[in-house]
């Protein structure tokens, strides 16, 4: 890459990973939320993690069309600024109905990071590494991850449960410092100058010449984050209640599980312009779901356990690789960040309620049958719907009209 590609590379790279610390943190603090009374089921934990993607969900489709009219990087560096701060005021909350106000808040500006900057990333790089460079940027979710499931270790081991929780949420506000970066080294792309959209012509992506498009990227969306979010969401609970796990044995866990994600992310960026954007979204959806069922399911020797959980963090993250680009070179360039953001965020919003559903479910039949029937549908979903979405990764992002 050259010097604005990387510079861009890395902005987006950063902005991915504070999101996914600020996201991730919840899910590692449910069990201490629970364990201290603060919550008093797993359904009223996964009604705030419900709360969260629906707002991200709004909000996502908000900051794209906004995108498409202000331009990529201004409202990036609002994204950034406003999942931060209210991270923040989550550690102030005083009961469930506040904390789950301020994690909806939070979603607000967590929906729309990843799709103005897979936006940014595709319409900034040359079409021969679009697919690595977009998919490679998702990788940054693996690095957010693991910052918070370090710091959670960290802060668990000095500090009592009833304080844990709050300092995890008081430290979220730190990637705000990512905006003074995005202010002074990332230029908006020379493709998107020029072509701001009216908020009304955002609406083209309901067309008839695009509204197949729309359709079928928002079911794509549906199978990737409902199967993502139904596991990682529960995941901790999941390790912690059926396999016993005390704060240390789920940090190892989750350290292995994060370090196949990593790879999983950096395996799908290169399958993602070696054998196509959708032939990466199926191979590695099937594999998710012959990986997922398994771990949860079946009651596995201590080995056995930890060798599925490398696999498991590569198949369940590999498939977003593929999606930032795909997503990308569905639209035409007025509208691309407002079609790309509705699509993943429609997909994010009937996602969400895939943790309210295990959690409810999880209190009747146990949180492992709950995490395999939706996360298995879910992977399902994503593989059927990839095999009709068009495949353009060797075209160029201005040439594409519908």
């Amino acid at each position: 890459m050259d010097r604005t590609e990387r510079r861009t590379f890395w902005a987006c790279f950063g902005g991915w990973a504070t999101d996914a610390a600020d996201v991730q943190v919840y899910s590692l603090l449910i069990p201490i939320l629970l364990s201290t009374r603060f919550l008093h089921n797993n359904a009223q934990a996964g009604a705030i993690g419900t709360a969260t993607l629906l707002a991200s969900a709004v909000g996502g489709w908000l900051a794209g069309m906004l995108a498409d009219r202000y331009g990529r990087v201004r409202m990036l560096q609002l994204t950034v600024l406003w999942f931060s701060v209210f991270t923040l005021l989550c550690g102030l909350a005083q009961d469930p109905v506040q904390l789950g106000v301020l994690r909806a808040l939070m979603g607000l500006g967590f929906g729309g990071e990843w799709a103005i900057g897979a936006v940014l990333m595709a319409e900034t790089v040359r079409p021969s590494i679009r697919g690595r460079a977009v998919g490679t940027v998702q990788s940054g979710w693996a690095v957010g991850w693991a910052v918070a499931v370090g710091l959670f270790v960290l802060v668990a081991a000095l500090l009592p449960p009833e304080w844990t929780w709050r300092v995890l949420f008081g430290l979220g506000v730190l990637p705000a410092l990512l905006v003074f970066y995005l202010r002074r080294s990332v230029p908006e792309p020379a493709l998107a100058r020029g072509e701001h959209a009216r908020l009304r012509e955002t609406l083209r992506i309901f067309a008839p010449a695009l509204i197949r498009h729309t359709l079928l990227c928002c079911v794509l969306g549906i199978g990737a984050q409902g199967g993502y979010y139904a596991l990682t969401t529960w995941l901790p609970q999941f390790l912690s209640s059926r396999r016993g796990l005390n704060v240390y044995g789920l940090g190892a866990t989750l350290a292995l599980i994060i370090g196949g994600a990593f790879v999983g992310y950096l395996l799908g960026a290169w399958l993602t312009d070696g054998i196509g954007r959708r032939s990466t979204i199926l191979v590695t959806s099937v594999g998710a779901f012959l990986i997922v069922i398994p771990f949860v399911l079946l009651n596995t020797g201590t080995a056995v356990f930890t060798l599925l959980c490398f696999p498991l963090g590569v198949f369940s993250s590999a498939y977003f690789s593929a999606i930032g680009p795909l997503l990308s070179e569905q639209f035409p360039t007025e509208v691309r960040a407002t079609g790309q953001a509705f699509a993943y965020n429609f997909g994010r919003g009937i996602g969400a309620l895939f943790p309210l559903a295990v959690g409810i479910l999880a209190d009747r039949v146990g949180i492992a049958l709950a995490i395999a029937l939706f996360a298995g549908a879910a992977y399902a979903v994503l593989a059927i719907s990839a095999m009709f979405v068009q495949e353009r990764r060797d075209v160029p992002l201005d040439r594409i009209a519908v």
